[in-house]
């Protein structure tokens, strides 16, 4: 279906060259004069299509006259009677009888119920044409009578060229070039008219010469026609290009996504741990710190020993984990090899064995992806176990440490008392008594003697105070008095030789003292010492970090990979975005070096 394209605005009015007619006369083909029944037959009868498609569907555009030998081409009389004629017709000088006919055909162009549009389309072909009508249905009946069909579709080029014999306002000179033989009697003289005869005494052979306007005619279709066969070629390259490099390789993957693929199940398991310090540690933040944020560094060692070649070479021994992976019925591509090594293991080891932390909350993800569900649960439970033992042994170096310090501090206060008592038992056995006991006892002594001095000498000054005392109790007096002084004398000698000297009883008592001081504090360190060994007992028997299990493994019943419309959507886009690459660095390396 070819959509005519809209052409620009066409004003209607007469053509110039119909008002000066006598002064410029213009060739065009003439129009036969027919008897009435004749002109009937004509109207009932409608004209035939023209077995001349280039003719039909010559370009409006005049063309400028490279021919100057068609001008001095001599007037024959019937070229002459054939320029009279439509000259007649357009002055309107017909006979009576034509007239008639004339009426008679347009009351019956009216009973056909042409539109509008249609008529207008008439009117302005018989403008172009050359034709003196009256009327809109005048312009169908005169175009009818000479054989041209008004509501005939015109040719894509007409569009684009105007025809010679166009009017002014259609961008050709008018009727100035109707007088050349190729484009005379307008762009209609060139179409099969029937009814017509052939005229004699004239070549209607075709001729080997071509016009410019035909040949810039031809020309334009010509590259337009390149053009196409260009975008044609160049559309079907693209396609190829696309096929191979895009939709083939999207299909590999898809057909193996979909038919090849061994289906792989996924478990799933969560995790967190849990740390029991106490309250009594020594962190100035105390229980200030969130559990997650305070086990962040636990949650990170655990994750890492997981995803190990430790933690996958222990799953190998205990559940074999390269044997599971080196079955046939897995398919190439997933599959190890007969004997796989460490690390081609463990290479699939971190792609089918996928562990998360997410450090806001606290949780370890963990997904094992095995090719059979069972397998997958018993991985994923033998990994939890792994990483309770790795939760545990994280604190078991501290502990063993704190327990090692405890009992080397209590040993040492235990030798510390020891020493201590065995320092106090040496002075006092070489001592022999104790000093101040013998000091206490002299201190009495002396106090003792002194309070019967005191006694003596008041009552000796009593006695005195007579007028005539009794001689026999005062020299009583005078000797208790006299002894009294010695015996104390003796004792503050005794006092005085005890607390001086170098084997004093003060020294020793001293001594003594101070060991015994000795003693007590061994006896205080020895009793904390004790303490710290129970606490530190008590702490290496208790497991201080605890691994809860928020969700346990459960064998799933349908397999999660491969994710096949997924994965080949973007096998598509992948090959695309290589292509679209490759080609972009291909079309400006290309330009660079034209350039």
């Amino acid at each position: 279906m070819i959509t005519k394209p809209k052409a620009r605005k066409f004003r209607i009015k007469r053509s110039p060259s119909a008002g000066l007619e006598g002064a410029a006369p213009q060739p065009s083909k003439p129009v036969r004069t027919v008897e009435p029944a004749r002109a009937d037959a004509s109207v009932a009868i409608p004209p035939a299509p023209s077995a001349d498609p280039a003719a039909s569907a010559a370009p409006s555009r005049p063309t400028v006259p490279s021919e100057p030998q068609h001008e001095a081409r001599p007037e024959t009389p019937a070229s002459a009677a054939k320029t009279a004629a439509p000259t007649m017709a357009r002055t309107g000088d017909v006979s009576s009888a034509d007239q008639v006919s004339g009426e008679q055909d347009m009351d019956a162009i009216r009973q056909e119920g042409l539109t509008g549009r249609q008529l207008r389309m008439a009117r302005r072909v018989a403008q172009k044409h050359g034709l003196p009508a009256t009327s809109d249905f005048d312009a169908v009946r005169l175009l009818r009578a000479k054989g041209i069909d008004p509501f005939q579709r015109s040719n894509m080029l007409e569009l684009v060229v105007p025809q010679a014999g166009g009017s002014q306002h259609e961008g050709g000179p008018g009727n100035a070039l109707n007088d050349l033989p190729a484009v005379a009697g307008g762009a209609g003289a060139g179409r099969v008219q029937l009814p017509q005869t052939v005229p004699t005494g004239r070549n209607t052979l075709p001729s080997t010469e071509i016009s410019p306007m035909e040949r810039r005619t031809r020309e334009i279709s010509d590259i337009q026609k390149d053009i196409s066969r260009r975008r044609r070629k160049k559309m079907g390259l693209l396609i190829v290009r696309l096929a191979f490099f895009v939709v083939l390789p999207t299909f590999f993957a898809g057909y193996y996504f979909y038919k090849v693929a061994t289906p792989m199940y996924a478990t799933d398991s969560q995790f967190l741990i849990i740390q029991n310090e106490g309250g009594g540690g020594p962190s100035p933040f105390g229980g200030l710190l969130p559990t997650q944020f305070a086990n962040s560094a636990d949650s990170i060692a655990t994750q890492a020993y997981l995803q190990s070649k430790d933690a996958m070479l222990r799953l190998n021994d205990d559940a074999g984990f390269k044997d599971h992976f080196t079955d046939g019925s897995i398919d190439p591509i997933q599959r190890l090899t007969d004997d796989p090594t460490n690390e081609e293991a463990y290479k699939l080891y971190k792609k089918n064995v996928k562990i998360g932390y997410d450090p806001t909350e606290g949780v370890i993800r963990m997904e094992v992806i095995a090719a059979d569900p069972q397998i997958a649960t018993s991985f994923s439970e033998r990994l939890l176990v792994y990483a309770e033992e790795r939760v545990n042994n994280l604190s078991q170096a501290k502990r063993d440490s704190g327990m090692t310090d405890a009992e080397i501090g209590f040993d040492k206060a235990q030798q510390a008392r020891r020493d201590a008592q065995q320092r106090l038992i040496e002075l006092q056995v070489e001592n022999g008594v104790d000093p101040e006991a013998v000091i206490a006892a002299i201190r009495t002594q002396i106090t003792n003697y002194e309070t019967l001095l005191i006694e003596k000498q008041l009552e000796l000054a009593a006695l005195l105070d007579n007028a005539r005392p009794n001689t026999a109790k005062v020299d009583g007096a005078q000797g208790d008095v006299r002894r009294l002084e010695a015996a104390l004398a003796q004792l503050n000698n005794r006092m005085n030789n005890a607390t001086e000297g170098t084997n004093s009883l003060a020294q020793q008592a001293v001594s003594l003292q101070l060991a015994q001081a000795d003693l007590v504090n061994a006896d205080t360190n020895l009793q904390l010492a004790q303490t710290g060994l129970e606490q530190a007992r008590t702490e290496a028997t208790r497991q201080v970090r605890y691994l809860t299990i928020a969700v346990r493994p459960v064998a799933s019943e349908e397999p999660s990979y491969p994710r096949k419309f997924e994965n080949t959507i973007l096998a598509f886009l992948i090959f695309g975005g290589i292509y679209l690459m490759l080609s972009l660095t291909a079309s400006i390396l290309r330009e660079q070096v034209t350039s």
